[in-house]
């Protein structure tokens, strides 16, 4: 018998998002059910938006929450490399040898001409795609042009009639017509792969026997049977997960939900209660217990328990749920994830630099330094009146500090200072003035620690949910404002 092997492959293009969490939890719980492996494997061909620092953050965020693999890129294994950009060559070699067997062919097409393809498209209210225009060119024509130097991608060669077929451990056999599929690109002018390509390829080289991945992925799953079938290898079993969802039903979006496992992390809610509450998220214990480990889950896991609902993501109901894991620490435990949370040397002594020098007794630390060890604060919407500016700069400000904080990888001192003496010159605002909404938002008071240097220490994310909750009370941009506000931060993220 084939030995289960389950995979997660995030991408290091930001902050590792819940939602990455989720869905590696079930595919390590279904490998472990079977006695199989579980492997991590980090997809970061987008090299403009890929950086080593997310890729660390990913790998602490899903170790805290208490994931753990068998292969990956920080520990190796039998099928190194698990970094995509490192396994370049199998790609290519892999792209060529479509093109070879005619499934796939070299598209000289500009970006112009697909740009005016896809316009064409929308107005005619036709699915945009590809419509086979280098498919017409000669060998000779293409050897030409590949000899002359042109810039190609490598396409794959998708049927236009008829209805592809798959089944889902979930839900059964799905069909979707060949006619809204695209000629998928498999390898970019960069010689980089796409996703399509790369997860096939590295799937089947990894002897990956199930994927278990978020239903945005259905769609895709044509091309990449496709793939399959021309390479004539095996297709793992497909199991696509229902998504995350805000409590509007909309896509969990760290637009309004904060989606970061840091954030949680800085929220203080233990690692142990946000894995239970993920594990909730559309699935059940077969007593429907709502408090269970890790451990527990993978001793009862069936995967057939899962339900297809959306599962929302409510802060409320986490908050139950952590408040169950709390109260059952002893004061031992209770102690050690304090010290873990926010009272180790690291970040006492960020937090000491700052308000040392407005202590006169050591139960100043409590006025000064409060807000560093809070989540949420309590404030008002009729304090973030100012004398100088209108409640609409208030919200300017707010909302264009919470966009970049979105947009921006990094989040140091010297960038959140570069960032906010900019945006204050353009909405041509005293430094001293733009300030003053800040420190409310960030600090609860209009007084306070110097507030650059606080938001670097609390963190991207929690400074993220403090701009959001004081936008709540004031109100976020209005469509009209945000086509306004957009372009102050052109440039900076």
């Amino acid at each position: 018998m084939i030995p289960v092997r389950t995979r997660i492959a995030p991408s290091p293009t930001g902050e590792p998002h819940v939602g990455t969490a989720y869905i590696a939890l079930f595919n390590l719980c279904f490998a472990r059910q079977h006695g199989g492996q579980f492997i991590l494997r980090i997809e970061d061909t987008d090299q403009q938006r890929s950086s080593a620092a997310s890729e660390e953050k990913i790998l602490q965020a899903l170790r805290w929450v208490g994931l753990q693999w068998d292969e990956g890129p920080d520990i190796g294994g039998p099928h190194a490399p698990y970094r995509q950009s490192e396994r370049g060559a199998i790609y290519l070699e892999h792209a060529q040898r479509l093109v070879h067997e005619g499934h796939a062919f070299h598209c000289f097409c500009k970006a112009d001409r697909l740009d005016g393809l896809r316009r064409e498209q929308m107005a005619r209210g036709e699915n945009p795609g590809y419509d086979g225009h280098c498919l017409q060119l000669s060998q000779a024509e293409v050897s030409e042009r590949l000899a002359a130097g042109e810039s190609s991608v490598i396409r794959m060669k998708v049927p236009r009639q008829g209805v592809c077929h798959f089944d889902d451990l979930l839900r059964g056999r799905i069909e979707i017509p060949w006619s809204q599929v695209d000629m998928q690109v498999l390898l970019k002018a960069d010689g980089l792969p796409t996703y399509h390509l790369a997860n096939v390829v590295d799937d089947h080289l990894m002897q990956i026997t199930h994927v278990i991945r978020g239903e945005e992925w259905i769609s895709s799953a044509p091309k990449h049977q496709l793939l399959y079938q021309y390479f004539a290898w095996q297709m793992p079993t497909l199991c696509h997960m229902p998504l995350l969802r805000n409590p509007d039903k909309s896509k969990l979006s760290k637009r309004k939900n904060p989606t970061s496992i840091l954030h949680y992390q800085r929220m203080g809610y233990l690692p142990q209660a946000l894995l239970n509450y993920l594990a909730r998220m559309g699935w059940s214990m077969p007593d429907e217990r709502e408090k269970f480990s890790r451990d527990e889950m993978i001793a009862d896991f069936d995967i057939s328990r899962v339900s297809l609902g959306g599962p929302i993501f409510a802060i409320d109901k986490l908050d139950w749920l952590n408040a169950l894991w709390l109260r059952e620490l002893s004061p031992q435990e209770l102690l050690q994830a304090l010290v873990d949370w926010r009272f180790h040397p690291d970040y006492l002594q960020s937090v000491l630099a700052q308000v040392q020098p407005r202590l006169q007794r050591l139960s100043d630390i409590v006025d000064w330094g409060g807000f560093f060890f809070r989540g949420l604060l309590t404030l008002q919407a009729e304090q973030f009146e100012h004398k100088k500016l209108s409640p609409e700069q208030v919200r300017c400000i707010l909302q264009c500090l919470l966009w970049a904080c979105e947009r921006s990888p990094a989040w140091q001192h010297e960038f959140i200072t570069s960032l906010c003496q900019t945006l204050s010159e353009r909405m041509e605002v005293k430094l001293r003035d733009f300030m003053a909404p800040i420190f409310l938002a960030i600090a609860g008071q209009r007084a306070s620690t110097p507030v650059m240097e606080a938001m670097a220490i609390l963190g991207n994310d929690v400074v993220r949910a403090r701009l959001r909750h004081a936008l709540e009370l004031l109100g976020p941009a209005s469509q009209a404002e945000s086509v306004a506000w957009e372009p102050l931060l052109q440039g900076l993220v």
